[in-house]
């Protein structure tokens, strides 16, 4: 890991005002799941992992859903790399992106299921398939185990 700091102190004060919760994308699809009738947790900690949460938690179905932003977790078709700085950036986004399969392995092998959208996902379908998820995990919750 690098120990390269922010290209100047300009850069670094607009990284820390950056929204790490109730962003537009997880707002708009929270509107439509509560319109819906779902109730969930909003920026719920991840189960032995600190400084780790969950956007939206569906706590009983164990449905975690993660609305990630495209620059800072890689989005394949929108992110960016940035030019000044390019490998302090570079350890920066790799990091993230390692933080992230980390969290989804460690939520899924407690039982959960992780679903991650991109923040430029249409909120329609990105609540509609969490509805169908908690729905489907909700009914495998409730049948007899033999």
């Amino acid at each position: 890991m690098s120990a390269a700091k922010p290209s100047s102190p300009s850069v670094s004060a607009r990284m820390s005002r950056q929204a790490r919760r109730d962003t537009a994308p997880e707002v708009a699809v929270r509107k439509l799941l509560h319109a819906a009738g779902y109730r969930f947790r909003v920026n719920t900690r991840v189960p032995d992992m600190p400084r780790r949460t969950i956007d939206i938690a569906f706590t009983r179905a164990k449905v975690a859903v993660m609305i990630d932003g495209c620059f800072w977790h890689g989005c394949p078709e929108h992110a960016t790399q940035p030019k000044a700085n390019a490998q302090w950036w570079r350890e920066k986004l790799d990091r993230n992106m390692a933080r992230d399969r980390e969290t989804t392995e460690h939520l899924a092998a407690a039982g959960w299921t992780v679903l991650r959208f991109w923040e430029h996902e249409a909120p329609e379908g990105v609540a509609g398939l969490i509805a169908f998820t908690v729905k489907q995990e909700l009914r495998e919750s409730a049948r007899p185990r033999p």
